[in-house]
């Protein structure tokens, strides 16, 4: 029988890990695992995916979150009852300022918090931010990566539509709040959206464990709004290779 409700995961099968990298898609994390020795599956539930690895000897999980802050509170919850005390979040992301281009990294030292989930975790008082240790390793990856590399602030949304405030849907319909949010977040120098940071950050930080965030930029939302598949491929791999290289410095 696991310990771990959803994750199917027992604290043996993780090795004594205390480092994980989290992506929110499960199709990612063979991937990465790959990136690391000694890979190995370890279970399929919903979405989360997990493998095992190890960076220097070090082991590594690498499991899945699945869209959203709430199965990210799953993931990391259960992760930490196996033993992991570090988060590194690796996905993508649309930047909203318009110097973060297509291919460019967003490294998020805080979160605006646009979700519910965090509000389960500390009252909407308690910042959502990174811990420094974990943002530092990533920043230090990226730039020797030779990426055009941001580090600040992301808004972080429940919805990819109208918290992002995107009118392209069946209705149409943004609620009154969140109007005009776009450029709003734009003139406090907010860098992009994306959907899971403030929960993983605001539960991390009021539980004493460390956690981390890296983006690949795959479009710029002033001129477009889909990607192409060139960008996602190469943008993808780039943040890949960017979190295992900081997991590398923080599990040693």
């Amino acid at each position: 029988m696991a310990e771990t409700f959803h994750l199917g995961l027992n604290a043996s099968d993780i090795s004594g890990a205390t480092l994980a990298i989290v992506p929110g898609d499960p199709d990612r994390v063979a991937r990465i695992a790959q990136l690391l020795d000694e890979p190995r599956a370890l279970a399929a539930h919903r979405e989360f995916t997990s493998w095992i690895g190890k960076l220097d000897g070090n082991s590594v999980v690498v499991c899945s979150t699945g869209i959203g802050g709430p199965s990210t509170s799953i993931a990391v919850e259960e992760l930490a009852q196996l033993g992991v005390t570090t988060f590194l979040r690796v996905g993508t992301t649309g930047g909203i300022q318009p110097n973060v281009n297509p291919g460019d990294v967003i490294v998020t030292t805080g979160a605006v918090r646009l979700d519910g989930a965090s509000l389960h975790f500390a009252p909407m008082e308690f910042p959502a931010v990174a811990d420094f240790e974990c943002t530092t390793a990533l920043v230090a990856a990226a730039r020797d990566s030779g990426s055009t590399t941001h580090v600040g602030i992301t808004a972080s949304s429940d919805t990819f539509y109208p918290g992002q405030e995107r009118y392209d849907t069946t209705t149409g319909r943004v609620v009154e709040r969140l109007r005009g949010s776009l450029d709003e977040w734009q003139s406090m120098g907010v860098l992009n959206y994306e959907m899971e940071s403030a929960t993983l950050f605001t539960m991390c930080a009021s539980s004493g464990w460390r956690a981390g965030c890296v983006a690949g930029v795959l479009v710029n939302r002033t001129q477009q709004e889909m990607p192409d598949a060139a960008t996602i491929a190469a943008t993808e791999s780039n943040a890949v290779a960017i979190v295992v290289a900081a997991a590398r410095q923080l599990a040693s």
